[in-house]
């Protein structure tokens, strides 16, 4: 993967120390001023979310989009801040938005505003003319972060010298790197979303007797044990920062559930106490979480699915309920906004105010730059997966697709 960027880099950050989160090779850029000490990279809890931009931008961004007409088409995922979304032509999910990308083949240039891994596999599934650009190329996830290329080939042996690698299939969540869904598509396995995640497993059994689960350990846990019925037993941990992830033998053999030891940087905060505060708060209060929360979060809430699930059961929801939700601040603010007027009343399920801050470099500024770059000839962060990789990496999304 080769991409562009004519912005002087950052100083990386130093990974907080009480979840023994080690460093890698591909270590985040963060946002903002302070680190919460008790979250590994990607989040930060300052109170509030960064001023608006200036006002002369927003019309900087509708003049440079204008004279590019319908060369151009802006993705905006669901966790961007408004001043972002404003701008996008669609909204969505990572892989909704980067199948609309694929359908809009005479767009010359696609602006993902999102993350890394989210324009990657844009590129991969638009065509050769297509360019894909991130308006800011610090704008990662930590979760893809944490499973490198080298560290999931180091696993690979293990499982080879534990004799359970040609039984094992991996099953690679969509918000992975372009390098993990080749190694995915390579070994024969298949990429996931959190909404397709059960059929992806149970595909995934049907071919063999184990999963490698990749890299969110969360979704993983919860779709075996909570939708499909196995034991918290079935499921190990390979943590790739110790000697054989930390693993016997023999607990290799006997797992079904082979995890990567990686999660969201926002999800993963909240707690059971967040779920149990929230009750006592507001009486009758309905939680609904996203599936990378915690195994304990997903099993105290009412209700669990992806963000589109999140979105649609709220639209179906009677005037009058309560809802308190377990997903990236953004779009809880969007949510409790639009549906306020409706009688619904939507809060945030933690206390403490935090928003993924990786997701939140793209700004307005940083969109402006892009647009009026792209508007004058210069095509800037552009994301481009090399060949070798975009093959099997689309190999393994194409699995995924065909699942029934």
């Amino acid at each position: 993967m080769r991409a562009v960027n004519t912005a002087p880099p950052a100083a990386p950050v130093t990974p907080g120390d009480a979840l023994d989160v080690q460093p890698t090779p591909l270590a985040l850029l963060l946002l903002g001023r302070e680190a919460d000490a008790r979250s590994e990279r990607g989040v930060e809890c300052p109170g509030d979310l960064p001023a608006p931009s200036d006002p002369d931008l927003v019309e900087r961004a509708r003049a440079a989009k204008e004279r590019l007409g319908e060369k151009v088409f802006v993705l905006g995922h669901h966790y961007q801040r408004d001043e972002v979304i404003r701008f996008a032509d669609v909204t969505g999910d990572s892989f909704k938005l980067a199948r609309d990308a694929a359908a809009r083949p005479e767009a010359e240039y696609i602006v993902f505003c999102g993350v890394h891994f989210m324009a990657e596999s844009a590129d991969i599934l638009t065509s050769d003319r297509q360019q894909v650009v991130l308006p800011d190329l610090a704008a990662g996830c930590s979760m893809a972060d944490m499973a490198t290329a080298e560290q999931v080939a180091e696993c690979w042996d293990v499982l080879t010298e534990a004799g359970v690698a040609g039984t094992t299939v991996p099953v690679s969540y969509m918000n992975s790197s372009a390098d993990i869904k080749a190694f995915t598509g390579r070994h024969g396995g298949t990429i996931c979303t959190s909404s397709n995640a059960r059929r992806a497993l149970e595909w995934a059994f049907s071919q063999g007797e184990k999963v490698l689960f990749l890299p969110d350990q969360h979704l993983g846990r919860n779709t075996a044990v909570r939708d499909m019925g196995m034991s918290l037993e079935d499921c190990v941990v390979y943590n790739p920062h110790k000697p054989n992830g930390g693993l016997t033998a023999e607990e290799l053999r006997a797992a079904k559930m082979i995890l990567w030891r990686g999660h969201c940087s926002v999800h993963g905060r909240f707690s059971l106490d967040s779920v149990n505060d929230v009750r006592e708060r507001v009486p009758g209060i309905n939680v609904l979480v996203h599936p990378e929360c915690r195994h304990e979060v997903v099993a105290a809430a009412d209700h669990v699915g992806s963000t589109e699930y999140i979105i649609k059961t709220l639209e179906a929801a009677p005037a009058g309920s309560k809802w308190a939700i377990g997903t990236e601040l953004n779009l809880v603010r969007r949510l409790a906004d639009r549906f306020a007027p409706e009688g619904k009343e939507v809060v945030f399920l933690d206390r403490t105010v935090c928003f993924c801050s990786t997701m939140n470099r793209i700004d307005l500024p940083h969109l402006v730059w892009a647009l009026e770059s792209l508007a004058d000839g210069r095509v800037v962060n552009r994301i481009q997966v090399d060949p070798e990789t975009e093959k099997f990496a689309k190999l393994a999304l194409e699995r995924m697709l065909a699942l029934p």
